[in-house]
């Protein structure tokens, strides 16, 4: 099992942590549009609520040059949901003129684990940051993800333990002509992740996203499936970078992308944390590194559990 990590870079920025009251005499502050903005309260017991420290964020840096903000925990994020955070964001839109990067949930798995995350509607935020280049959140539970019409969009990340159905359609139904980077951590039954390869069918399709050339589909107990429709989907050609790890992706996946359309013009694909056998993981090297494909074979923590009746294999993120 992997766990998820900070963001350690928005926007081209390295991420800075704004400090805590009983820091914040101590720490100086780097210039307000030289970092992407960590703001956090505890998850547990805390004693200053996020939007008390947004309070003390806005009162301390420019805002009217900050490019990045990325919201990092919040009181009791396994049992209440970031309205508060999106409302105080909407309301303080006059002063964040420049903002072009926005990610909701940045935690580790002792502030929050992945899958008990409570989030919410993001729609408003996309709606009301037209100008975001970037956007981002993590945890699926309570995930609403409506279709948006976005202009400016290019890149997008969505990280579960498991997406709920109703969100990846949202996000295929999206009209985001700018968008470059779309990246989905699909997860796991177990944890909500209830997609079906038939709401993926507007982005596989490539009738969308025209300027899309990176597609990770990823964390996924379906995985098998993923890239046996990956194997005949038009949008494929014009991407440059693959991303089909974390999940649980077994031989029948692997020959799937192998005997589908040519992917020898892609820059890059990440197959990590893999069920692939050593014969076909050769054969994947042979053909696509063998032509110049940056592979990603490493199997990581992928490891099989087997019973009388059942081989059990996991997701890197679930949890």
């Amino acid at each position: 099992m992997s766990y998820p990590r900070h963001l350690t870079e928005s926007c081209g920025l390295p991420v800075f942590d704004f400090p805590s009251p009983g820091d914040a005499d101590t720490t100086p502050l780097p210039a307000a549009d030289a970092v992407a903005w960590r703001i956090s309260s505890d998850s547990y017991d805390s004693e200053e609520s996020w939007t008390e420290a947004f309070a003390r964020f806005a009162a301390a840096v420019d805002t009217t040059v900050v490019r990045a903000i990325v919201v990092g925990s919040w009181e009791e994020a396994y049992e209440s949901g970031p309205e508060e955070i999106i409302g105080a964001l909407l309301d303080a839109r006059p002063r964040l003129p420049a903002l072009r990067g926005l990610f909701l949930g940045d935690m580790k798995s002792e502030q929050c684990e992945i899958s008990w995350i409570i989030q919410s509607d993001v729609g408003p935020l996309l709606d009301g940051f037209p100008e975001l280049e970037e956007f981002g959140v993590r945890g699926g539970s309570g995930l609403v993800f409506p279709a948006v019409t976005h202009r400016r969009l290019r890149s997008l990340t969505v990280e579960t333990g498991g997406m709920p159905a109703e969100a990846v359609r949202g996000v295929a139904a999206s009209d985001l002509p700018a968008l470059v980077h779309l990246d989905l951590w699909l997860g796991t039954s177990e944890y909500g992740g209830d997609a079906a390869i038939t709401d993926l069918a507007p982005i596989l399709d490539g009738d969308r996203l025209p300027r899309l050339r990176h597609l990770g589909l990823r964390n996924s107990d379906i995985q098998d499936e993923i890239a046996t429709a990956v194997a005949s989907a038009p949008v494929v050609a014009r991407l440059e970078t693959f991303d089909l790890s974390m999940g649980v992706l077994t031989d029948r996946g692997g020959a799937a992308l192998l005997s589908g359309q040519p992917l020898t013009h892609l820059k890059k694909l990440d197959l990590h944390h893999n069920y692939l056998g050593g014969p076909l993981r050769e054969r994947l090297q042979e053909v696509l590194g063998g032509a110049g494909v940056t592979l990603d074979l490493d199997r990581g923590h992928a490891e099989e559990e087997e019973d009388e009746d059942h081989v059990w294999r996991y997701v890197a993120v679930g949890e």
